[in-house]
């Protein structure tokens, strides 16, 4: 679990049909992040959006199209933890865009029982 203090986030545009050689790129990265043991990441998925073709996408679009959306993948742990594991995951994205920068955890805690208000 990350401690409060010092961390790294990295943020991960794609299109939720971008492909791979093993299936769809979001799922593999979720996946590597994963396997590599990072703190923590999400992936969320938009209702509309245009990226660099600026061709708007909406969810309401039939066939293709409509599958055509972007996704961002969001993930947190040490800025060791994150450089070591950079290389990998920017091969990995062959059409979007990463960025990262600094951040502070200021609280992380997680129960095994659910506090009930």
């Amino acid at each position: 679990m990350l401690s409060a203090g010092a961390a790294f986030k990295v943020t991960v545009y794609l299109n939720r049909d971008t492909g791979s050689t093993s299936g769809f790129l979001p799922n593999d990265i979720l996946a590597f992040l994963h396997r590599q043991g990072i703190a923590g990441a999400t992936e969320y998925r938009a209702h509309a959006g245009f990226g660099f073709h600026r061709q708007m996408h909406t969810s309401d679009e039939g066939g293709v199209e409509g599958e055509h959306l972007p996704v961002v993948i969001q993930f947190l742990d040490t800025r060791e933890k994150v450089s070591a594991i950079l290389p990998e995951l920017l091969a990995m994205v062959t059409d979007g865009l990463v960025e990262a920068h600094p951040t502070e955890i200021l609280k992380n805690i997680a129960t095994a029982e659910r506090v009930l208000a």
